[in-house]
């Protein structure tokens, strides 16, 4: 319990909080915006392979 208290009270504990969570929104920022760019190429990658087909 003592390393619980020393986490939240103690500046190296609030700092290494502080750590943490940006890692974990950074984290999730990336991969939305990795999944979502991926989701787009595919679809223009697609999109292209049928204009292909069409010719």
């Amino acid at each position: 319990m003592q390393a619980m208290k020393d986490f939240l009270t103690t500046d190296y504990g609030l700092m290494s909080l502080g750590v943490i969570a940006f890692t974990l929104v950074m984290g999730a920022y990336i991969s939305r915006f990795v999944s979502r760019h991926i989701k787009e190429d595919t679809e223009a990658h697609e999109r292209e392979l049928q204009a292909k087909a069409k010719a």
